[in-house]
């Protein structure tokens, strides 16, 4: 038996596969899914996401979201996603640099918490990313 796992994000539909296990980070802690999981709705924080394919572990960075386990699918809707071969750690240190300089502009500025929490959200998908690259090489 094998799941469905569904990542989508506001811009596309970022992995569609079927899959052995899926370990999500959530909230709480890592979980692990299997084929006949109970049900579940679980809020993902940002951090790795393991798929287990054919044998083969692949990892994904992933910010904040939300999974939801029915049946055999596994939905996972977040803010991004990437798989971590697609990381560029230059591109990821860049983009950290230029969300922590806006962000400390926004502060200056008393910006709307909105516009702040955006900001910090891409901080940490920033050093996410970064983490996920340097511990998959």
């Amino acid at each position: 038996m094998t799941l469905k796992l569904e990542i989508v994000t506001p811009e596309e539909k970022v992995y569609s596969e079927d899959v052995d296990t899926v370990v999500l980070p959530t909230t709480t802690g890592e979980i692990g899914i299997l084929p006949g999981h109970i049900p579940l709705i679980t809020e993902i924080k940002e951090g790795e996401l393991g798929v287990i394919r054919m044998g083969q572990l692949d990892l994904l960075a992933v910010d904040q979201g939300f999974a939801e386990i029915f049946g055999d699918t596994v939905s996972v809707i977040t803010e991004a996603a990437i798989d971590i071969e697609d990381i560029d750690l230059d591109s990821a240190e860049a983009a950290q640099r230029r969300a922590e300089e806006a962000l400390r502009k926004a502060k200056e500025e008393n910006l709307h918490p909105d516009e702040v929490e955006a900001l910090e959200a891409k901080i940490r998908f920033a050093l996410v990313q970064q983490l996920a690259k340097k511990k998959g090489k």
